[in-house]
């Protein structure tokens, strides 16, 4: 089972216009104050897209960031489909192999925020170890 670390907040950040804009600011803030060191964001190749490249301690993070603003589409740790941890793995891999890391330990972690309409972030998740592979 993975850990998981959740925090319920109604500050209000400085964010950018947009859901997924405003989650991946939001992610930043959120992982910097669990300890990761943010290496890239959105980092893009031919095999997927990673939101967020970290370092928690020696271990290479891999971070998808999942936001909702509101529980009509169900829970964000519930929107990761099969084909986009596939996707995460590639991407992931892709990293790793770019940067001569690829004997390096890493993982997979989901950060899940939920926002009001307004922005508050209403509540975050980070589950790792989200994604097998």
């Amino acid at each position: 089972m993975p850990s998981a670390s959740s925090s319920r907040a109604t500050k209000r950040l400085n964010l950018p216009n947009g859901a997924g804009r405003a989650g991946e600011a939001a992610a930043a803030h959120i992982l910097r104050s669990h300890g990761y060191e943010i290496l890239r964001t959105n980092y893009r190749v031919r095999e997927g897209e990673v939101d967020i490249v970290a370092h928690l301690g020696v271990q290479t993070v891999f971070v998808e960031v999942k936001t909702r603003r509101s529980g009509s589409f169900g829970l964000p740790e519930e929107s990761l489909s099969r084909q986009k941890a596939r996707r995460l793995v590639a991407a992931a891999q892709s990293y790793l192999a770019e940067t001569g890391a690829e004997q390096e330990d890493w993982r997979i972690d989901l950060l899940a925020i939920e926002m009001d309409a307004a922005g508050h972030v209403l509540g975050s998740n980070i589950i790792e170890n989200a994604v097998g592979y």
